[in-house]
């Protein structure tokens, strides 16, 4: 692992941790698709459709800025929302966010119905 590479750990819809490795200006949702972890994120990180959503780890809820207007907007459309639910899509990996903890939402899998 490079000096550059930060951490993120993600608990899949199966309770299964998994540690992946990141890049600075990356989103969490690409991140998370290109390990290969069942998210839909169907509309590719736009803030369009809500299937990235995940739960932060409480320890690190105050490490993050505010969801924008955008964002909230599809959350409130969202299934399963919860006072730490956030939309993957819209967290950028930055070295401040090294070791961001994560869970992925139900219905955020490929296949699934979001309900």
């Amino acid at each position: 692992m490079s000096s550059d590479t930060l951490l993120i750990h993600v608990t899949d819809q199966n309770g299964e941790r998994h540690t992946l490795e990141a890049l600075e200006g990356f989103r969490v949702m690409e991140i998370i698709r290109d390990w290969g972890l069942d998210i839909k994120a169907e509309c590719g990180g736009a803030c369009a459709c809500g299937t990235c959503h995940v739960y932060v780890d409480e320890g690190w809820r105050d490490k993050l800025y505010e969801p924008l207007d955008e964002e909230q907007d599809q959350l409130d459309q969202t299934f399963h929302v919860e006072n730490n639910s956030r939309l993957s899509c819209q967290l950028i990996m930055t070295p401040e966010l090294n070791g961001l903890k994560v869970t992925l939402a139900p219905g955020t899998e490929k296949g699934r119905a979001a309900a």
